[in-house]
């Protein structure tokens, strides 16, 4: 059974998570920017997990779902040390972490932070750099101007009412950018990434793929896939390369764990959405 909790950063602020106990090595997933531990991904780990004795962890950051904190005191520095503070306490030995969008960036830097302890890494619709390569660069020079001189401004979002961004993320960002060289992790990485998604690029899933110094990662391409990768067969999909990715390091036998993931190797091959 899922085990719920908060535990203190060690500033007052509180971050909630839930944990299963299980097997080695520990999945912990990784939400997004402005997304929590209660969507249907990280629901849909905590169920696979279960079912096969795997244990896994999945949290909220600061600012975000039930955790304290304001969201705009957030940056991406913070929310990685918010992630390790957690793998820290509540998991041991070996991990895959599984991120999602903006959690695909603070699993990539977790794992550089970690990288005795990371074992594999699943980035979905992964998002390395976005403060700058998908938020800065979009801004208009009027908007530059106004985030810089006013420390904030909202911007539109397509999934409900318009998000701060703040001078702060992307000042802190600057600091943590990893696609201006090699990123130098050795562990397997399977990248899973829509070309209908809208919000983040597809061709930045092959971007990560060729400065990952490891020499097994692999990119999965879904060709009707939005940015959420939410479908039941998207989700069929992620349950397929996590339980394939743990065969790989030795856990339980690939044919059990695709049975329960409910999807087969044609089927992933087709696609999410495929007749």
């Amino acid at each position: 059974m899922e085990r719920r909790g908060r535990t203190d950063r060690g500033d007052g602020v509180e971050l909630a998570w839930a944990r299963l106990p299980g097997a080695a090595p520990t999945v912990v997933f990784l939400p997004g920017y402005k997304s929590d531990m209660a969507g249907s991904k990280a629901g849909d780990l905590a169920a696979f997990c279960a079912a096969r004795g795997q244990a896994f962890l999945r949290f909220d950051y600061s600012g975000h779902g039930e955790s304290g904190g304001a969201f705009t005191d957030g940056t991406i520095g913070l929310w990685r040390d918010d992630a390790l503070a957690l793998i820290d306490r509540l998991t041991q030995g070996k991990l895959v972490l599984v991120g999602s969008s903006m959690g695909g960036w603070i699993a990539l830097l977790a794992a550089l932070a970690r990288r005795e302890r990371v074992a594999g890494l699943i980035g979905i619709a992964a998002a390395p750099d976005f403060s700058e390569e998908l938020i800065w660069r979009a801004f208009t020079p009027a908007q530059r101007a106004a985030v810089m001189a006013a420390g904030m401004i909202a911007v539109p979002n397509p999934y409900g009412g318009p998000y701060p961004v703040t001078r702060a993320l992307i000042e802190d960002g600057r600091r943590h950018l990893l696609l201006g060289g090699p990123i130098p992790l050795a562990c397997p990485v399977r990248l899973l990434h829509g070309q209908a998604d809208a919000e983040v690029p597809w061709q930045l899933a092959l971007c990560t793929a060729a400065l990952l110094e490891s020499a097994d990662v692999r990119v999965h391409l879904v060709k009707d896939g939005d940015h959420r990768l939410s479908r039941p067969a998207d989700l069929a999909l992620l349950r397929l390369t996590l339980a394939d990715l743990l065969a790989t390091l030795g856990g339980e036998d690939g044919g059990q764990s695709l049975a329960v993931g409910g999807i087969t190797p044609g089927e992933a091959e087709r696609g999410p959405g495929a007749g």
